[in-house]
């Protein structure tokens, strides 16, 4: 009849006495199971479901502001948690080599460290001895963008190029300046912090990652215990597979586009590759970005005709690699739709930035695999199974 319909009850028979229920408040009438029908209907299964869908979006969302305010522990154990998985193939092949498990731990982690030391080292030594020269040229690229510009077909007077150059100084000259480097000293602060925390998380996981998942699996037995194994498992799996394939292609990209920049003519060849390479572990948009950066630096630099050779040089290695070396490198460690990735993409951008947008693909590929072996090595959770066949 519905939550507002009106319902006629049966003709009683003469001779019945109606019997009445003594409960502990008192005594119950027999309509009293109108109420319960009334949640027993359709619109009391969706209010229902409305109302527990509300208090698992209330914890979620408390449980992410909770993150959010303990970002410098979190970020850095979450990275701890994705080179720890891409590593420790290494530190387990060391160790069936003979090597102690603390000697083995202490080289896989002194050689992650000397890899950073070099990248920004190398990054810092490029930029030192090539910046004077990239400044000049960015002034005469600039002089030539302005005779660019009086030869388009709507005006923008030299008034108007002063006026935009004035407003760039005096922005640099601004105490919006002194504030933003106040800023940049307290984030370089908390990026040490954060640092040396990843490493100290990162020198337990990989010395005692095992031992430390048994101990969280310990309020669990048979199945469950089963089940935590197997996500584990598949989760480490997922994450180490993901990042040590997209170093590959991040390193084959920065390779052929940094020969490609030095051919050109580029300034800046090495810090550039680097920012191809980092760049590569954001899917979709990381390739982009750093073809677009590329070829303004070579607009800047060396001119507009350079600057299209490098958009195709870009545009050439990234095509190869997506057509012939990615589904070679990473298999099948990325199982996710790219509409997943564009959602999972941005809100990790949107809570965490740029590091959240690094991190949250693979979280987001490894939760996946958790729920594809959530019943079984080969059985998905009983929502992610396929209830008929599926045919588009």
């Amino acid at each position: 009849m519905g939550l507002f319909g009106r319902r006629t009850p049966p003709p009683a028979a003469p001779d019945v006495a109606v019997t009445y229920v003594e409960t502990p408040t008192g005594r119950g009438a027999p309509d009293e199971g109108r109420t319960s029908r009334l949640w027993s209907d359709g619109f009391g299964r969706a209010a229902t479901r409305s109302l527990q869908t509300l208090a698992v979006v209330a914890v979620l969302a408390v449980f992410v502001l909770a993150l959010m305010q303990l970002t410098l522990v979190v970020i850095p154990v979450l990275i701890a948690l994705v080179l720890a998985a891409a590593i420790s193939p290494l530190v387990g092949w060391m160790r069936r080599r003979g090597l102690p498990s603390l000697l083995a731990t202490w080289i896989a982690l002194l050689a992650v460290v000397a890899v950073l030391a070099g990248i920004l080292w190398l990054v810092v030594r490029a930029v030192g001895a090539q910046w004077g020269e990239l400044r000049d040229q960015a002034l005469d690229g600039f002089d030539e963008l302005q005779t660019y510009i009086q030869g388009l077909p709507f005006d923008i007077t030299d008034e108007q190029i002063a006026s935009f150059r004035e407003s760039a100084t005096g922005l640099l000259q601004s105490d919006a300046v002194g504030s933003g480097a106040i800023a940049g000293v307290s984030q370089t602060a908390d990026f040490v912090a954060g640092f040396f925390i990843m490493i100290v998380v990162l020198f337990f996981f990989l010395k005692d990652g095992p031992a430390i998942w048994e101990f969280l699996l310990r309020p669990f037995e048979g199945d469950r215990y089963q089940r935590g194994k197997r996500v584990g498992d598949a989760t480490v799996r997922t994450l180490g597979g993901y990042i040590r394939g997209t170093a590959i292609i991040a390193a084959v990209d920065a390779i052929g586009i940094g020969v490609g920049l030095a051919i050109v003519g580029v300034p800046l060849v090495i810090p550039l590759s680097v920012l191809v390479f980092l760049l590569a572990f954001i899917p979709l948009v990381g390739a982009t970005l750093a073809g677009i950066l590329a070829a303004l630096v070579a607009l800047v630099a060396v001119g507009p005709v350079e600057a299209l050779i490098v958009v195709a040089i870009v545009v050439v290695v990234n095509q190869l690699e997506g057509d012939l070396l990615q589904p070679i490198v990473m298999g099948r460690s990325l199982r996710l739709h790219p509409l997943v990735i564009l959602f999972a993409l941005t809100a990790g951008t949107v809570l965490a930035g740029i590091t959240g947008a690094v991190l949250a693909v693979p979280i987001a590929a490894s939760l996946w695999r958790a729920v594809q072996v959530w019943d079984g090595p080969d059985l998905p959770a009983r929502f992610a199974r396929k209830k008929r066949p599926e045919t588009v």
